[in-house]
Formats: C-alpha cells, sequence, structure tokens
C-alpha cells in the first residue's frame, strides 16, 4: 500500500487546482508535502452532510434530494440505507495514515530546511487532531452530556499500521488525544499565513483557532476564551456588510478567513438543501444577511445558498466564528461585559446601524441567561450553512426538533439517542470490532 501510495503534486495556477502527476515512493519534502495535499484535498464534507438533521434547513422535494438526503433528515438511521449518501468513515481514516506516515518518516525527509519538515510534520499532528475531532463530534456522545465521556467513540489510529484491528476508544481518550496533537502541532508550525493559493494549508492561527472550538465543545469556558482571544490578537478583521464592496465571510479570499480548507456544503448539498422557516424567520429587520446569505425566493418557494456549492467556498475557521467563541465563553465565565462587546462588535458588521442600535441596547440589557440563549441564536445566523448547526446543537442543549415533511411529522426527542449518528453499516462489516 505504502510503495504504491500515490503522489499528487499542486500546480501554481490556482488554490485549489490539484492535479495527479505520477505515484513515487516520498523521500523529498516536496514530495511529501505533495503527498498531504492529497489528505487535504480528501477532508470529508461531513459537517455540512450532518446539518441535514438540524432545522436550518431542509431538503428539496425532489425524487433525487429525497432519495439521498431525506432519511438523514428525518433521522432515519434504522431502516435499509438504500440511495441514502453515507457518512464518510474511510476517508477520515486514509488521511490519518497519511499524516501518520509522515510523522513517523519525519528524519528520512530530504531536501529541505529544518523549518519548513517542521512546518510539514506540525500540520500532519493538527490534521490528525482535526480528523479525530470531527469523527468523535459525529459518531461519539457529546463531550457535555452527563456520562459521556467514558462512552465508546470511535478508534484512535496513532500510527501506520495497516494491519492494527481498530477498536473504539472513549469519547475522554478521543479528546485527550486531540489536544495532545494540537500541543504538538502548535511546537512546530511556524508559518502565520500562505498565499492564497495555498490558504488550505495550516497555520500558526489555525492551531489557536482549532483549540479554541475544541474547549468550546468541552464547556471549558474560561480556555475556550482564552484560545478565541488568542486568535482574536493575531487577526480580528470583519467584512462589513454595510459596505458594497464586502465579501461572503467564507469564501477563501474573504479577511475573514484563517483556514480554507472545507466546503462546509457540497455543490451537490446546496442543490438539494433549502433554507428552513425557522432559520429565515430569526433574521429580524436589518439584518444583512438573510439576503446576503440567500438567493431570492424562487417560484416553489425555496430559497437556496449563496455561501456554498462553489470551491471559492472553502473555510474551516474564520474570524466571525471566533467572536461568537470568544463571546459565549465569556458569557458562560461570567464575563458578561466582555462577551457584550465581542458580540456586538460581530453585529455592528451583519446589522444597518438603525437596527444594529437596536441591538446593542438589547444586548446591554441582558441577563446572563439572556445573553447565552442570543449569542447562541447569533451563531445559527452568522455560520448558516457552514457546517456548524447540527454540531451546536449536539453540543448545548440537544433540544427537541419537531419536522413536519410531505405530510408525516418526524420528532428528534430532547437529548434523542439520534444526536450521535451511527457509524456506517459498511465499516462495521469490514471490521466487527466497531460494534461493540
Amino acid at each position: 500500500m505504502l510503495l504504491m501510495s500515490s503522489v499528487v503534486l499542486l500546480t501554481a495556477c490556482d488554490m485549489l487546482d490539484i492535479q495527479p502527476t505520477g505515484k513515487v515512493i516520498p523521500q523529498t519534502l516536496a514530495e511529501y508535502r505533495a503527498l498531504i495535499a492529497t489528505a487535504y484535498k480528501n477532508v470529508p464534507d461531513a459537517r455540512g452532510l450532518a446539518c441535514f438533521r438540524s432545522d436550518e434547513l431542509y431538503v428539496k422535494d425532489d425524487s433525487w434530494e429525497q432519495d439521498r438526503y431525506g432519511k438523514i433528515e428525518c433521522w432515519d438511521d434504522f431502516s435499509a440505507p438504500g440511495q441514502t449518501t453515507s457518512f464518510e468513515w474511510k476517508n477520515f481514516y486514509s488521511i490519518m495514515f497519511t499524516a501518520n506516515y509522515t510523522i513517523e518518516e519525519r528524519n528520512s525527509i530530504n531536501e529541505g530546511s529544518e523549518e519548513d519538515i517542521d512546518q510539514l510534520i506540525g500540520e500532519c499532528y493538527l490534521l490528525r487532531a482535526y480528523m479525530h475531532f470531527l469523527l468523535v463530534n459525529l459518531y461519539g456522545q457529546p463531550y457535555t452530556r452527563p456520562g459521556a465521556l467514558e462512552t465508546k467513540a470511535v478508534p484512535l489510529k496513532l500510527n501506520s499500521d495497516i494491519n492494527e484491528i481498530l477498536k473504539k476508544n472513549t469519547v475522554a481518550q478521543i479528546y485527550e488525544a486531540v489536544l495532545s496533537d494540537i500541543n504538538e502541532a502548535e511546537k512546530l508550525i511556524n508559518k502565520e499565513s500562505w498565499e492564497q493559493k495555498f490558504s488550505y494549508r495550516f497555520t500558526t492561527l489555525s492551531v489557536k483557532a482549532l483549540r479554541a472550538r475544541v474547549y468550546l465543545y468541552m464547556g471549558q469556558w474560561e480556555n475556550a476564551y482564552k484560545a478565541a482571544e488568542a486568535v482574536l490578537t493575531g487577526k480580528n478583521s470583519l467584512e462589513d456588510f454595510n459596505d458594497e464592496a464586502f465579501m461572503l465571510p467564507n469564501h477563501y479570499q474573504s479577511v475573514e478567513n484563517i483556514t480554507a480548507l472545507e466546503r462546509g456544503m457540497s455543490s451537490n448539498y446546496t442543490q438539494a438543501a433549502v433554507l428552513s422557516e425557522a432559520l429565515a424567520s430569526s433574521y429580524g429587520e436589518g439584518d444583512l444577511r438573510l439576503d446576503a446569505y440567500f438567493k431570492p425566493t424562487d417560484k416553489n418557494g425555496y430559497r437556496f445558498s449563496q455561501k456554498s456549492g462553489k470551491d471559492d467556498f472553502r473555510c474551516s475557521f474564520r474570524v466571525g466564528e471566533m467572536y461568537l467563541n470568544s463571546a459565549e465563553a465569556a458569557a458562560q465565565s461570567d464575563k458578561l461585559p466582555q462577551a457584550r462587546i465581542r458580540l456586538l462588535e460581530l453585529m455592528e458588521k451583519r446589522y444597518t446601524p438603525e437596527a444594529y442600535a437596536a441591538k446593542a441596547t438589547a444586548v446591554n440589557a441582558m441577563n446572563k441567561e439572556a445573553l447565552i440563549q442570543e449569542i447562541l441564536n447569533e451563531r445559527a445566523r452568522e455560520l448558516a450553512f457552514e457546517g456548524h448547526r447540527w454540531f451546536d446543537l449536539r453540543r448545548t442543549t440537544r433540544p427537541r426538533i419537531e419536522k413536519v415533511l410531505k405530510g408525516g411529522t418526524y420528532v428528534l426527542e430532547q437529548d434523542d439517542q439520534r444526536y450521535t449518528i451511527q457509524i456506517p453499516r459498511e465499516a462495521i462489516a469490514a471490521n466487527p470490532e466497531l460494534s461493540n
């Protein structure tokens, strides 16, 4: 398997224009860099697919889309899958194999400076951390759910042994490994930024951004606040929606983009996903995001996303999320003034001046409970269709969701077991240990 490793080299013409040029056994830094490019390229769009389970969208009433996403939309995880799109499994572990092998071969990499080799190995640690983090948040119990830490989730993969029979590790073990890898990445990653065509690669800010998100999901509010503020110390520019020249903030060229790796929603998802009435109605008067983020209603009453479906919209971490992470963590830590500041700084760039003035008055009068709820509501509006909503529902209250679809009523109860997705059948068939 290793001897036949495919190496994919980047062309210089476009950020995401990646072309295969042959097969080699990697030896030089350039060859290992190309190998990691394949891993970056294969990061799944799993966060976007998971959002079909959320309340921010519904599936277009079309047989093609219904066959692929209809069962996901109504949380039907136990009937025969048919043509239902499967959640990713194999690609996560393939990516980690590549990262692990590169880490293990660190001392054999030649024709590269020590600094550049450190950078590449650091990216491998962070990539491994992020893959484990996504896996545990798809297939493991939410970290903040009582009793979740000792429950079995997914297997840790920290080596390149392809003969190892993988067994599930606990939620606590996965998060411990994620944080350890983030710390290792921080020691090695030294690039503060890349030119735009390489903006999918991790940087020093990527390390801080992932740490902020991980701590937020763990409910470690003080750590989450410090990590988010560390990001904002290095980068805090926001797109101003009152400026006609603003760019959608999850565009890879946006001033907000920190790491342009994942597509929140692929083109297939975007064609199937329709803005829900619940989310549409949450954008109040003077909120400029509704028309910025979504196309006008078509003849069928559908509103589709304008911020996804193209490779230009690649974003794993961005500044707007960090403002919200900081605000939420500050509010949960009883730092209400700091929480209000960060929330209002974001709102000022997203509302008309008149609407912002009203929002500022309301936010400054809110108590802790109301402020936290407003921050969570703002997350739903700000990060819509970027692959966050399902994960946010899971990590917070796991609320009751009711959907009326094609004349039927479907309910996801409060803290329902279906807030954790089942490991794909094909993965269990290949490794029965995953059923335990």
